[in-house]
């Protein structure tokens, strides 16, 4: 079944069946004029993006747009996606686009609101698959419950841009009383992790390289800030950080630098899928390594450990969250974990990215 973009109802991943609304039947790819300012960008917007994205702040189509935002401190963040395949089991580009930031700002204890999104587009794109993608964005911003406020379009030639490339930038509002961050991490604290490690790195990375499995290996990709207000009601939270890029290793070892302290962590606790296990086995690579979309780490006083665990696995997303470790005053700006048969080992800070275009 295919309709046209104006009712949102689109069925296949790459929506080859899409019925553009008139004018944009006569234009089925992208082309430079899409990004030149003139009547192919405006019909564009007007038929594709502001339909999908549709609020009262994006309707006035100016250069900015004006909001209103709660009294408080606001939290401000920006990512860009380049992720390849476009779609891959349990997501999209957009579907990362959205849940991208909108974790990046609940990362700092803010409630996200408003977003903007930039395209770069390449010249052949299927303005099909483009639908696809525009239709998860404004379906992510929904289960969010963010706006998306302003954007932009550009094109670059055939053969420069890889299909579509995504930025979103994200404001959003710290509530009173909320202070955490990288650098207030103390010994003792207990590190909880919110579920299973490796699962949007290894989802992308099957698809790519053709890998089979007992099971479909399915991203975590999902917004984050409805856990963290449950954590941070829980209990004393001094630091939350989602592990994307580099994973729980990487994002560890910039916690326990920023805040001069040591992290010991406990092999057996940290949750791995068998299938994600087999899939870092084949390519030779350790799953704490690997991107997520959909977990997040705590850092939270020891007092406060039972309670911020219980509910963090009250919470759909939380609901194989474990206590993986303690920050500890010893061997400071170094994570260890204790192996199975108990001994130890230091996990360092990978020097580049082990799987690139993943998010």
């Amino acid at each position: 079944m295919a309709k046209n973009f104006e009712g949102l109802a689109l069925e296949s991943p790459n929506f080859e069946g899409w019925s553009c609304p008139l004018p944009l039947r006569d234009y089925p790819y992208i082309v430079i004029g899409h990004g030149g300012g003139g009547k192919l960008s405006s019909e564009l917007v007007e038929h594709l993006f502001l339909p999908a994205f549709r609020n009262a702040a994006l309707e006035n189509l100016s250069d900015s747009s004006v909001i209103e935002v709660p009294a408080g401190r606001l939290a401000f963040s920006t990512d860009s996606f380049v992720v390849q395949p476009l779609f891959f089991p349990g997501g999209s580009i957009g579907d990362l686009a959205v849940n991208g930031t909108v974790n990046d700002l609940a990362m700092s204890g803010a409630k996200p609101l408003y977003l903007s999104a930039g395209f770069i587009l390449e010249e052949g794109l299927s303005l099909s698959t483009l639908a696809g993608i525009v239709d998860r964005m404004a379906s992510a911003a929904r289960r969010a419950g963010v706006a998306i406020v302003t954007g932009d379009t550009k094109v670059v030639e055939k053969g420069h841009g890889d299909g579509v490339y995504i930025n979103t930038a994200g404001i959003g509002v710290i509530p009173a009383g909320i202070d955490i961050g990288p650098s207030k991490a103390q010994p003792g604290d207990a590190v909880i992790l919110s579920g299973t490690v490796g699962d949007h790195g290894m989802a992308v990375m099957s698809v790519r390289e053709g890998l089979q499995f007992e099971t479909v290996i399915e991203s975590d990709c999902a917004p984050l800030h409805g856990l963290v207000a449950e954590i941070l009601a829980a209990g004393e939270v001094h630091a939350l950080r989602d592990p994307t890029r580099g994973g729980v290793a990487s994002t560890l070892n910039e916690i326990a630098a920023a805040s001069a302290v040591g992290v010991l962590l406990e092999d057996s606790r940290i949750p791995v899928l068998p299938d994600v296990q087999s899939a870092c086995d084949l390519l030779g690579m350790d799953p704490i390594y690997v991107a997520n979309e959909g977990k997040l780490i705590a850092i939270v006083a020891a007092s406060s450990a039972g309670a911020v665990l219980a509910a963090m696995r009250r919470h759909p997303l939380g609901q194989r969250a474990e206590r993986i470790g303690e920050v500890t005053a010893n061997h400071p700006g170094l994570v260890v974990t204790r192996t199975a048969i108990g001994g130890t080992r230091v996990i360092p800070m990978q020097l580049g990215e082990p799987l690139p275009r993943i998010c």
